[in-house]
């Protein structure tokens, strides 16, 4: 599902440059539930943002689904996120003048709004969500803008799952809901790449890789 080959990311500072990603080589297969841990700054982020193709890496490759998101144009890459990658972050990234409906039907690929709008309602009803369908982000709790932003990400039946701290604005019981929609999206076969400092959300997966300092030091199987 995903390969990275040597990929490196260098950012270009005022005191030189610095290497966010140093030669890293990952792979992780069709299904898997893999978390990435390690000290603020050590590439987690970029790293995701390498394998969405929100980012291009100064060096290497990087391989979703048997396709080189590396080399592909934005617009390319735009279209593959839509079609296989669905993205979660810690920040929600709501839209405060969108209601709940819209801010997931957003993540609709061009022209297809309408049809999918029967999706994003099923999400809603799924979620719990559906008292909710014309509130503002601003009205709701943290944990429902939460499940807002996962009803978005899984809009589109992605492949793919990328989640960025998703459970570090949550409380212990909000975080634990929002962790079995993820173990559930692996189950139904959707594989999860998920940079976390949460040791519960950590231990939800089958895989940790550990990184610092754009490195990434080992991938151990949980047990």
């Amino acid at each position: 599902m995903i390969r990275l080959e040597g990929l490196r990311k260098v950012f270009r500072t005022r005191r030189g440059d610095v290497a966010a990603l140093d030669d890293v080589d990952l792979i992780v297969d069709q299904g898997q539930y893999v978390a990435v841990r390690g000290p603020s700054g050590c590439g987690k982020s970029t790293l995701l943002s390498m394998v969405g193709g929100l980012a291009l890496p100064t060096a290497g490759r990087a391989l979703v689904a048997d396709q080189p998101i590396s080399e592909m144009t934005a617009a390319q890459r735009a279209q593959f996120r839509s079609e296989n990658v669905g993205f979660v972050f810690q920040m929600f990234h709501l839209l405060p003048y969108l209601s709940v409906l819209d801010n997931i039907l957003i993540a609709a690929q061009p022209g297809k709004r309408q049809e999918m709008r029967g999706r994003a309602e099923e999400l809603l009803e799924r979620f719990q969500l559906n008292d909710r369908v014309t509130h503002r982000p601003g009205q709701l709790s943290v944990g429902q803008r939460q499940r807002v932003a996962m009803a978005r990400a899984l809009l589109n039946q992605p492949q793919l799952l990328l989640a960025d701290e998703p459970t570090g604005n949550l409380d212990p019981e909000t975080a634990a809901g929002l962790l079995d929609l993820l173990s559930e999206f692996q189950q139904q076969g959707g594989t999860i790449l998920l940079v976390t400092h949460d040791d519960r959300a950590a231990e939800r997966a089958e895989r940790v890789i550990r990184m610092d300092q754009g490195r990434i030091l080992d991938g151990q199987l949980t047990l």
